[in-house]
């Protein structure tokens, strides 16, 4: 299974003009998080990419909640909001479990505008993600692709965690940029700091 993904678009038309054509190389799209700008323009690149009619994951990033992205994305018929629950993909080339959830985790140090949860509500939102499949998230496991600018570590404890329990195929996250592109394993899982470039993964089903 082809799986496109990408994150962090921020209000990039032109990053989401190209994620459709990649898309044509596709079997399944996943987008981690921040789509708007601290809750501003999130329908700029969703009126775009609800050109992609295949099956498409989303989770909200810190910079629209779960309600906003899924009002935005009601016209995108293909796309399927995920935020602390799980739905399984269904393509010409197999089947496979997704768990999503979103926002920044742990708090991040923005403010009143981000939309972030501690660790522990981080977990009791992973709690139900089966072993095996792929985990969509906008904050990374801490420790992997998660080092902003300066080097600091800036992932998740609780992600991490989950990654180590329920060891899916392939986990797709975004948040720090100074990472986007990158991609490191944790045991049997690929971790996907994704980006809004994008990235084609290949996903055995």
């Amino acid at each position: 299974m082809k799986v496109l993904c990408f994150s962090d678009l921020h209000r990039d038309k032109d990053a989401a003009l190209r994620l459709v054509e990649m898309s044509k190389g596709a079997d399944v799209v996943i987008g981690a998080g921040d789509f708007a700008n601290q809750h501003q323009g999130l329908a700029d690149t969703l009126e775009i990419l609800r050109a992609i009619e295949l099956p498409s994951f989303l989770v909200p990033g810190n910079g629209e909640t779960v309600d906003e992205l899924a009002d935005a994305s009601r016209e995108w018929k293909s796309a399927v909001v995920l935020h602390g629950n799980g739905t399984t993909a269904t393509t010409s080339t197999g089947s496979v479990e997704l768990w999503g959830v979103g926002g920044g985790i742990p708090v991040t140090p923005f403010g009143a505008w981000s939309y972030d949860f501690d660790e522990e509500s981080g977990a009791e939102m992973l709690a139900g993600c089966p072993s095996g499949g792929i985990l969509v998230v906008h904050s990374p496991p801490i420790n992997t692709v998660d080092h902003d600018s300066s080097g600091r570590i800036r992932g998740s404890q609780s992600i991490r965690d989950c990654v180590e329990r329920c060891s899916p195929k392939l986990v797709v996250c975004g948040h720090i940029h100074s990472d986007w592109g990158k991609q490191v394993s944790v045991g049997d899982s690929l971790v996907v700091n994704a980006g809004p470039s994008g990235v084609i993964v290949d996903v055995d089903v």
